[in-house]
């Protein structure tokens, strides 16, 4: 049998805090105990938000957690065309459309819709869109994409979930409800997610799971506020032929008012404790890990 494979992928659009500081040494300690391997990936899709000096910083924080990783460090913004591909390779099942809606025009547009009705939302709680732009006629889809306007590629998720059935995962953790063992996926619950914009070639649904496969992943061990997400990673997954990893979910590290960490919280930053004195040791004792 291979070594299970774990894997801690940070975004460097803000300094880590204590709660990548315990998803980090949770799965270098879970690949340590297995005897796998333990791989970095810096997620930095975002290119107008992450900065170099926030890559930097995760490379030095981690080393003082002693964090080991493997050389060298997958770095998403090179790898776009992997991203480009697989959209294509949705786009030619049918499964991909063009939306031309700002976020401010679906803002108002929910908004108007929900003085007369509750108006469906994902499980982070943001409205779902509404599909408006399948109807687009394909004449009127290609003048807009030839008059430069911007737009969003929406996977078709009805269309999607109808070629993917019983789809679900076996929870080695434990969800935001207590949900472990089998789970049934709901990526419905999502609606027809982005998968990639004009100015941008990948989300980080699309992403994570192109990622996982290339690499190797076997074992996704992430906090339970990605729980769900996983339904959607889960249908990506079976539309592209890639394997399917484990799945453990595990608690959040939350501050004195039980609401999850912040790259803004600097009581809880990692390079502020350290600054005030903090040792590693500190670290995973304020985290819960011995």
């Amino acid at each position: 049998m291979p070594p299970p494979v774990f894997r801690f992928a940070p975004s460097p659009n803000g300094y880590l805090h204590l709660g990548h500081a315990f998803s980090a040494l949770l799965n270098f300690d879970l690949a340590r105990q297995g005897g796998g391997r333990f791989l970095l990936r810096i997620e930095d899709i975002d290119t107008a938000r992450c900065r170099p000096e926030f890559e930097a910083a995760i490379y030095e924080d981690l080393a003082w957690l002693g964090i080991a990783w493997e050389i060298p460090v997958r770095r998403q913004s090179e790898h776009f065309v992997s991203y480009r591909e697989a959209v294509e390779q949705l786009s030619d099942q049918g499964l991909v459309y063009p939306a031309f809606e700002s976020r401010t025009e679906i803002a108002g547009l929910v908004a108007q819709r929900e003085a007369e009705a509750a108006w469906p939302r994902d499980p982070d709680g943001a409205p779902l869109y509404s599909g408006v732009a399948k109807s687009l006629p394909a004449g009127e889809r290609a003048r807009l994409i030839e008059s430069g306007a911007l737009y969003a590629l929406r996977l078709d998720m009805a269309a999607a979930c109808a070629r993917a059935d019983d789809l679900g995962w076996i929870e080695r953790g434990e969800g935001p409800d207590g949900q472990t063992g089998k789970v049934a996926a709901r990526p419905q619950a999502w609606g027809d997610v982005i998968l990639a914009r004009k100015d941008a070639p990948t989300s980080y649904h699309l992403s994570v799971v192109i990622d996982d496969a290339l690499q190797g992943v076997t074992e996704v061990v992430r906090g339970q506020d990605l729980f769900w997400s996983t339904s959607v990673h889960r249908l990506l997954q079976e539309l592209l032929g890639l394997p399917q990893p484990a799945y453990r979910h595990h608690r959040l590290v939350l501050d004195g008012e039980r609401r999850k960490l912040s790259k803004s919280t600097l009581a809880t930053g990692l390079r502020e404790l350290r600054a005030g004195g903090a040792t590693a040791a500190d670290i995973r004792r304020l985290v819960g890990l011995p």
